[in-house]
């Protein structure tokens, strides 16, 4: 099993193993290891596998690559399925899990569920409902990871962005932390195993960890994170917390329309992974997922292309030398690809802080 340290992952458990001068602390064992059994300890004791699959798509194709996907996502090693309400496509997803359970590829103790909550669900009375919503389209009774999607409360009601006239969200004044609170009723009722956050600057996780009467810690802030945006403020300020960073968008973004800003150059054409990734005889892909587990994080890669998906198992069969991560941290330019500029203007925007 592997813990995270101020380096990246360790050992633990009873397999002897030594660290080599010239490598980092988890290469010998990921060499040696099933890739599935690739896992974090969060600070609640559970764990998280560090590589772990998106199942985000635009709208118009959502349900149908949940239902093509997942399912061949899970046949190749992926054991960490990153879900949310806001995604639309829940309940194929939870078909496909499902499917992979009936036919003996998994137990339902092998498969690390995520879902989110999403913003419209903020006030603390509509929490818990909402997550029996995931939990019955998910057909599961419990996730092991529940999250807030964004840190900003909008409008309850069935809208997803409800919007005023001027075609602006409308944002509800519920205060995140009482949120919290809701969240960790959850947890004590064993409908999620841990909780955790997403797209929280810095600021806004600090006001949870500061909360009065706070009983859980997140365990974890999912937020974007790529070569491009490396995230080393958040990342420092999240492991100091013993909070893991889990990364969206590792790979750069899909071109979604109204969400991703097409102007930003494409990540996997830059220059500096490709020399990287031919070097390795590796995909820049690859290289873009390595870099984030070697650096201590857990990458989500999303899907849909069965060949991709086959690859990005691959992460686990090599190593990036000291030079090759200095080289991609140099490639940080603070390029957000998912700005959320819909949320621009809402009290709680999270991106207005540096971290």
């Amino acid at each position: 099993m592997l813990e995270q340290n101020s380096e990246g992952w360790v050992q633990t458990g009873s397999t002897p193993w030594r660290r080599k001068k010239s490598q980092s602390a988890y290469s010998e064992e990921q060499q040696t290891m099933d890739p599935k059994g690739q896992k974090v300890k969060l600070n609640d004791g559970h764990f998280i596998p560090v590589l772990g699959f998106g199942t985000y798509a635009p709208q118009e194709v959502a349900k149908r690559d949940a239902l093509e996907f997942t399912p061949f996502a899970i046949e190749v090693g992926f054991r960490h399925i990153d879900c949310a309400h806001a995604y639309q496509n829940e309940e194929q997803i939870g078909q496909a899990i499902r499917s992979k359970m009936a036919d003996g590829t998994v137990k339902r103790e092998d498969i690390f569920c995520t879902s989110k909550l999403w913003c419209t669900s903020f006030r603390p009375e509509l929490v818990r409902p909402a997550l029996e919503k995931s939990l019955k389209s998910l057909q599961l009774d419990y996730v092991d990871l529940y999250i807030m999607h964004y840190p900003l409360a909008l409008k309850p009601g069935e809208e997803l962005y409800p919007k005023d006239e001027n075609g602006k969200l409308i944002a509800d004044s519920v205060d995140f932390c009482l949120t919290w609170e809701a969240l960790e009723k959850c947890k004590d009722a064993g409908l999620a195993k841990s909780i955790g956050v997403s797209n929280f600057n810095h600021k806004q996780l600090e006001k949870i960890l500061n909360k009065p009467g706070l009983k859980y810690k997140p365990v974890c802030n999912q937020v974007e994170c790529h070569p491009y945006l490396n995230q080393r403020k958040l990342l420092d300020f999240c492991k100091s917390h013993d909070i893991v960073l889990v990364a969206y968008s590792a790979l750069g973004s899909q071109r979604v329309k109204g969400w991703v800003n097409p102007n930003h150059p494409v990540l996997l054409e830059d220059p500096v992974l490709s020399a990287i990734a031919q070097k390795h005889k590796k995909t820049a892909a690859l290289v873009a997922l390595r870099y984030q587990i070697q650096r201590g994080v857990v990458v989500l890669a999303k899907g849909n292309n069965k060949e991709w998906i086959k690859e990005n198992m691959q992460v686990f069969d090599f190593e990036l030398t000291p030079e090759d991560m200095k080289a991609i941290d140099g490639l940080n330019r603070n390029i957000r690809y998912c700005d959320f500029h819909p949320g621009v203007g809402h009290p709680e925007f999270p991106f207005s802080e540096e971290y």
